[in-house]
This record gives structure tokens, sequence and C-alpha cells, in this order.
């Protein structure tokens, strides 16, 4: 049987165990809005409660994971009161009790792959393109990554992508430990419900408590970091650096921080 909820260009089905949801604004290259975020952590707090669903995947449609947060939605006059709303998603991610599946199958920007570190599997089509161009807008890593990327991609290349910022492929994005495995773009969605198929057989407790435990000692440190970063984030979206960045991203030009220091 398979329900059907849409709702700020999120869409979530069920089928079988599994739940999917699927970021559904293609207009705008899945850039997520705060309303979207609110009604994703809606949907991670219903599959935590529900113990009919035993695994949950988060993908895009048409051809794009997300391009990250809307940068419109920042630019309003009161960003600085509303960033916050982002922040519980950030928090509600890391404390999903079950299997966090996610496919990747275009540009993940920004959170599209931040989340990724809170995911337990992530496929990726070949076609997927990953950043995090935080400092080149500006701003500085959030959802925990500046704990998360060091740890599964070492010191180096973390602070290399987090610092220039650039796109990466999916190869370079499985070698840092961010994706578990590469799949031709029709392979993708498949490859993924199966995984979320196997997982969703399994003993449920025995597999949540697998999760508990591998991610004990990183909660609390994650706690601690995602105030941390979200305090300085908050600083920054209100920073004459974000506010060139992001007139320059409007303007379609180049951002040009020659008079800061």
């Amino acid at each position: 049987r398979m329900t059907a909820t849409e709702s700020d260009h999120i869409v979530a089905t069920t089928e079988g165990r599994v739940r999917t949801v699927v970021i559904n604004r293609p207009e705008k290259k899945n850039a997520i809005t705060l309303a979207m975020y609110g009604r994703m952590v809606d949907e991670l707090e219903h599959a935590a409660e529900d113990p009919a669903i035993r695994v949950v995947v988060i993908t895009g449609v048409e051809g794009v994971f997300t391009a990250g947060n809307d940068l419109a939605d920042f630019q309003e006059p009161s960003h600085d009161e509303t960033a916050p709303a982002v922040f519980p998603f950030l928090a509600a991610l890391p404390l999903f009790p079950k299997p966090l599946l996610a496919g990747v199958n275009g540009p993940a920007v920004g959170i599209g792959t931040t989340m990724l570190l809170h995911c337990d599997m992530v496929y990726a089509s070949s076609e997927a393109v990953f950043s995090v161009p935080f400092a080149r807008l500006g701003l500085t890593p959030e959802a925990g990554s500046s704990l998360l990327l060091p740890r599964v991609a070492g010191l180096q290349r973390a602070t290399e992508l987090l610092m220039l910022g650039e796109p990466f492929d999916a190869q370079v994005a499985r070698e840092a430990g961010l994706v578990n495995e590469v799949v031709a773009p029709e392979k993708r969605s498949p490859r993924v419900a199966s995984r979320a198929e196997e997982l969703a057989a399994l003993p449920p407790a025995a597999v949540r408590q697998t999760k508990a435990l591998i991610r004990h000692d990183l909660i609390d440190q994650l706690k601690e970091v995602l105030e941390r970063e979200g305090a300085v984030f908050r600083e920054r979206l209100v920073s004459p650096e974000a506010a060139e960045a992001f007139a320059a991203f409007f303007e379609k030009r180049a951002a040009d921080f020659s008079r800061f220091d």
C-alpha cells in the first residue's frame, strides 16, 4: 500500500516498511526553504514514532538532490530571526533512531552534502556533484560538518573541501567517506530501494541498537558542535562578507572581498 502527502515541496510516500522523503522543488533546483525544513522535521519525528516504518530514505526529484539553503529565504529582512528555523532539522538528523539512507541523484550543495554525514548509508549516481561552499558565501560550516567531515575524510581533505568550497564528483565523495557506493544514474533508485528493503527485513530492535552504539560517542559532541556552529553561522549571516557574497550571487557577478580583513 502506498500513501502520499505533499506540502511545501516535500513529498513523502510509504511502501512496505520504508518511508521515502523526496525534495520536490525542481524549478529551484530543490533549494530548501524554512517551511521545507519544518516538513522534513515532521517526517523524521513521524517516522521515529511509527513502529510500521523501519527505514527512511531521503532523495531529490528530477536529477537534483538539493541546491542547499534557499538564499532568498536568508535575504529576508528578518532572516537573522528566522534562520534558527533551520536548526531543528540539524538537531533532528543525528537523533533519528532508525536507519536513514540517502540517494543522491545530482547536485548536492551545502546542506545537501552535510546532511549526508548523518545518513547511515549513501548511494550516489555517477552524475552527482557535491560542494560545501560556505566560506565562499561568507558563511561557516553547519550540520556538525566541522566535526564529522574531518572524521570521515581526514583533516587535510576536509579542510580543503570546507575552505575552498569547490565542487567534487561522486568518486571523490566516495574516497572521502561520504558515499558508500557510486552507481549508474538509472541504477541509483533501485539500489537504494533494495538496500532499504534489506534493512527493513532485519530484526528492527537489533538494527536500532547497532545504530545507537555506532553513534553513541558522537551525539554529545555533536550537540556541542551544532550549538557552536549555529552561533557563528548566525553571526556570519548578517556579516558584510555574507552581504557581498549574496549580492554577487543574485547579481551573477564575481564577489569582491578585497576590502575586507
